[in-house]
């Protein structure tokens, strides 16, 4: 883990690496390739002892320089292998709200580059920002500095104590979003052009901010990856809450859960948002419905009202929006229940979910193509478009006239037979050449598609727009991202299939 020097005396003089000044004290990362990386800075003190369930502390200043060219300890104790295909290491330690800063211009604060920021996915409960594929060289190569945050997760991050600050994740990243205003100058960043995105609960967060009055002067744009809306409501926090303090034997109160290590909150966290032990069908039903258990809370305070109702009423609407999906974020995990479905109609397993019978009817009506491919792949595309697509539609639908940009990912997986979950990631990096690319994308992934989604994201953060027609201009256009040069690049109503659900 990097430490500070203790003074100038402590410097190691063989090391070579460039040193930024920043608000905190000096700091020295390592060259790469043309640019430089600053690993493990931190944005704010550790979260643990007093300070574990407070909102958080900005780190104290430093003598001397201190080492970042290593990364530090994530937040991250608990992965989520089963959802997740991202390689998303975890590192332990105390020191767990840090940013890594990646840039082509260390030291020259004139450049005044467009920056991006990125915010990692995993459910609001798992995830890193330690993963080699939110390494920022590709969008350094294209004249943007990169900045990949942490933040704390599951309930040290979310959940519901009574007399406590509420929202700590979401306090985290506008923390981390306000370190980047003060000090993404020194790195040869601009702070009047800084773009948010992420992935997943990543694209969340984003939607997050996009809708949280007190976020505006934070960022200018913003691009949301396959985006789960959080809006989690304070009863249904206080219920879980309660939940896993039952299951702790604690009290519900910042003492009880204080008791607790971490570990074993990530035991209990769980099965305090299962508490009835539905079966797996029942549980996705709920998850539906309800959205995740852990995430950004609607607590009155930070976040005033639901996502959709805020991005409706005009809050960042001066500020461009891309957002998309993949077309089949979910099918890969009913393509497990393929044998078991098969002989059985797609109108019974959907009957679980959509009790009118009239929207069952529109939506399969709408989706022929997916029924030829078995009730099994249109049980992944429903929860696909449940809990991502159709939330899309409604977004650019609420945003009006706003400058807003819809894409889908189409691409399919040869080895995994769909356009899952992260899928997009790697191509949206431009690291084709990463660890683990191959298990997602096969061993030759098209490098044409990297450089038409790439090139558009870059395009977003230098030039404010993705470089195809607006839905705010033309509702319902879309930009699809797939290799097959049949595929028309942009569709007149793209997300057309998801209508009956909007």
């Amino acid at each position: 883990m990097s430490t500070p020097a203790t003074d100038a005396e402590a410097i190691d003089p063989t090391l070579d690496g460039p040193i930024v000044a920043i608000d905190a004290g000096r700091v020295r990362g390592v060259w790469r390739d043309g640019s430089a990386a600053f690993l493990g800075i931190p944005f704010a003190e550790a979260p643990v002892g007093p300070l574990r369930f407070e909102a958080p502390v900005p780190v104290a200043a430093w003598d001397g320089v201190r080492d970042a060219t290593e990364l530090c300890a994530t937040p991250q104790r608990k992965q989520l292998a089963e959802i997740t295909l991202i390689p998303e290491p975890s590192i332990p330690g105390d020191s767990t709200l840090n940013v890594n800063v990646y840039t082509p211009t260390p030291g020259e604060t004139t450049t005044a580059l467009p920056v991006l920021v990125y915010i990692h996915g995993g459910g609001y409960t798992a995830g890193s920002p330690a993963s080699p594929w939110y390494d920022g060289r590709s969008f350094n190569r294209d004249g943007v500095v990169t900045v990949s945050i942490s933040y704390r997760l599951g309930f040290d991050g979310f959940g519901y104590i009574d007399g406590v600050p509420s929202n700590r994740g979401v306090r985290d990243w506008l923390l981390a979003l306000d370190w980047v205003q003060r000090n993404i100058a020194a790195f040869g960043g601009d702070p009047s052009r800084v773009t948010i995105s992420g992935q997943s609960a990543g694209g969340g967060a984003v939607l997050t901010l996009l809708g949280m009055p007190s976020a505006q002067h934070l960022f200018h744009s913003a691009w949301s990856l396959s985006g789960a809306v959080g809006d989690v409501r304070e009863s249904r926090a206080k219920t879980f809450a309660a939940t896993l303090a039952k299951l702790a034997g604690v009290e519900p109160t910042r003492e009880g859960f204080a008791s607790l290590p971490e570990t074993r909150i990530l035991e209990l966290q769980d099965a305090a948002s299962n508490p009835d032990n539905l079966d797996p069908m029942a549980g996705i039903a709920s998850m539906l419905k309800d959205g995740l258990p852990w995430g950004p809370m609607i607590d009155g305070d930070l976040i005033t009202q639901p996502t959709f109702d805020s991005l409706r009423s005009g809050v960042g609407g001066d500020k461009p929006l891309v957002l998309g999906a993949t077309d089949d974020e979910f099918t890969m995990a009913t393509d497990a229940a393929k044998n078991k479905l098969r002989f059985v109609p797609a109108s019974l397993v959907l009957g679980k979910f959509v009790t009118d019978k009239a929207t069952r009817k529109g939506y399969l009506a709408a989706n022929k193509e997916q029924r030829r491919k078995g009730t099994a792949a249109v049980l992944g595309r429903f929860m696909t478009d449940s809990m991502f697509r159709a939330p899309i539609v409604r977004i650019a639908e609420a945003r009006g006239s706003y400058p807003t940009w819809v894409y889908r990912f189409a691409w399919a997986s040869p080895k995994l037979g769909w356009a899952v979950h992260c899928i997009d990631v790697p191509f949206w990096f431009d690291c084709l050449d990463s660890e683990k690319i191959d298990y997602i994308a096969g061993d030759n992934p098209p490098q044409a598609l990297a450089d038409e989604v790439h090139g558009a994201a870059v395009s977003l953060v230098r030039e404010g727009t993705p470089g195809w027609p607006a839905w705010s201009n033309d509702p319902g256009a879309t930009r699809v991202f797939d290799a097959d040069p049949t595929t028309p690049e942009v569709l007149p109503d793209g997300y057309a299939s998801v209508r009956p659900l909007v």
